[in-house]
């Protein structure tokens, strides 16, 4: 009898339920105690103690094979190959006697570059997660599927002894490239899964086929086919505004750029639920229906009905929904090659403009620097958004150097004249506690000006200490706001409050990039360039 691959890792399930439908998904969820039903239909679960990513329980195991490549530092932490077999082992351990689901299906939508990927979880729930996020096979694809290209065992009900395996918690998040294995063990976070996947791909994509993997979202214009993708962290905005209803969605939240475009990674969408509208986000608020998943939003008791403002658990709820839960998705997940890259940055110090124009240099500055404040919520211990730089906006997913991927980056901008656009989706008026979020109107309004070439001809204004250039008016947005400065009451705290934050750019970029070409660095804020303007003057 065909295991699925349980067999060979000796597990002796009392069942293995392979690639069940959404529908027995929900019912075996539900009758294991594991969730419960929103009033539309959802699944909905909570994740105990882990409501977000455990950065510091990832872990990469050093081998020979890939030592070399590997970035290693804080980010990527090595582990040995024995201690990963003996959490491994222990986990196998643990399953045996109890219910197994496996998942078999695909990542990357380009034919060219798909990868399998077997998922096996001891949650019903998890595992409907993974069905929506991954690329569901069909039954022909199915019978011929085999061995798997990479494995994830995802068991939240194994906790580590941190002591035993000399590891930082009952959590822990370890890939094997070399064994082409993932274990997750002690955290219910669904997040992990996922972003294991995305850690995979970005180490064989570019690795195996010279193709640039991005955590963006991307999507397309109906009538011509013209790409755009969008670069963000967890909170700029990324999947809020691909989601746009005149445009067909590509994917959410990670892609590869090959010779021949932009193709999905996932099958899905794992989007943000806090303080969700339907006036504001009707794709995603639709989307949350029988078949999707939910995690930690809180429910009223008596009607079930979603609390998307609650946070009681965490600011950050969220949803996993099958692509095609969205009306208007590309179907397989492919594009073109970029007509535009947007860069979304969530400033909380306000002195970013709402959107300005970069070069080839300076979009690999801002690709390898990454600038954003982390949302509440994302990670355990984030109350309140704070300033950091996540390399290529994605770095705890990101195994090789920057400078792999950002010569990538640049040689396909190049290659291809893509337009390159930094969007500040953040705070404006003044820093965070004082000035006011962008309005997501203004923010939409920007981007199809840049997507549909409306930028190109108008007046820009060089900003000498960001580097940055700085259209000076755009249809449906008030001129006023479109130079940050203007925004702010007090010009001198904007000064200062600049200056800030150009000396913290230049400090992050020296410290985690000294050896980067010279013409990048000089792409990126200066704060000499204010001075050295002042004494000419």
């Amino acid at each position: 009898m065909e295991m699925y691959g349980i067999d060979q890792l000796g597990i002796q399930a009392s069942q293995v339920h392979h690639n069940l439908c959404a529908a027995r998904l929900v019912k075996k969820s539900l009758e294991r105690g594991e969730a419960t039903l929103s009033s539309t239909g959802a699944l909905s679960v909570e994740t105990g103690k882990y409501t977000g990513r455990s950065p510091y329980d990832k872990y990469i195991v050093d081998s020979p094979a890939v030592h070399d490549r590997i970035h290693w530092g804080s980010v990527n932490r090595p582990i040995d190959r024995r201690v990963f077999n003996r959490i491994k082992g222990d986990m196998i351990e643990y399953l045996n006697g109890k219910e197994v689901f496996v998942f078999d299906g695909f990542a990357g939508a380009d034919s060219k570059y798909t990868r399998k990927i077997r998922v096996i979880n001891e949650k019903a729930w998890q595992n409907l997660f993974i069905h929506n996020l991954l690329i569901r096979p069909t039954e022909e694809q199915l019978e011929e599927y085999g061995e798997a290209d990479f494995t994830i065992l995802a068991v939240p009900g194994f906790k580590c002894d941190a002591k035993k395996y000399g590891i930082h918690s009952e959590a822990a998040i370890i890939i094997d490239y070399e064994a082409h294995f993932v274990i997750i063990a002690g955290t219910s976070y669904a997040g992990e899964i996922k972003k294991s996947v995305f850690s995979i791909m970005n180490y064989v994509l570019p690795v195996e086929d010279n193709v640039l993997p991005m955590h963006c979202s991307s999507n397309m214009d109906p009538e011509t086919g013209e790409t755009a993708v969008f670069f963000g962290l967890s909170g700029t905005g990324k999947t809020t505004l691909s989601a746009d209803p005149a445009r067909k969605l590509i994917g959410d939240d990670e892609h590869g750029w090959s010779d021949d475009g932009v193709f999905n990674i996932e099958g899905g969408c794992y989007a943000k639920c806090i303080d969700l509208e339907e006036e504001e986000q009707p794709e995603i608020y639709h989307a949350i229906r029988f078949g999707s998943v939910v995690e930690n939003v809180i429910l009223d008791h008596e009607t079930r009905e979603a609390d998307f403002s609650d946070r009681e658990l965490t600011p950050n709820t969220r949803v996993g929904y099958p692509i095609d839960f969205i009306d208007n998705a590309e179907i397989p997940g492919k594009g073109g090659i970029p007509k535009v890259v947007i860069f979304l940055t969530a400033d909380s110090f306000g002195v970013l403009p709402p959107i300005s124009r970069l070069s080839k240099n300076a979009a690999m500055y801002q690709f390898v620097t990454g600038f954003t404040a982390k949302v509440a919520g994302t990670e355990r211990g984030i109350k309140e958004p704070q300033p950091t730089f996540s390399t290529l906006f994605g770095e705890p997913f990101m195994p090789l150097r920057a400078e792999c991927y950002a010569e990538m980056l640049g040689e396909r901008l190049e290659k291809y004249g893509t337009k390159v656009y930094l969007v500040n989706t953040g705070w404006t008026g003044g820093a965070y506690g004082t000035g006011s979020r962008m309005k997501l109107k203004y923010t939409r309004a920007m981007i199809h000006a840049a997507l549909e070439g409306k930028l190109d001809d108008v007046e820009y204004v060089h900003d000498a200490l960001f580097n940055l250039d700085i259209p000076q008016s755009c249809p449906d947005v008030p001129a006023e706001i479109m130079n940050p400065r203007d925004t702010w009451k007090d010009k001198e705290a904007y000064d200062l409050q600049a200056r800030e934050l150009a000396k913290m750019f230049q400090d992050n970029f020296e410290k985690k990039y000294p050896d980067m070409k010279k013409e990048i660095a000089a792409a990126g804020p200066h704060v000499d360039n204010i001075e050295d303007e002042a004494a000419a003057m």
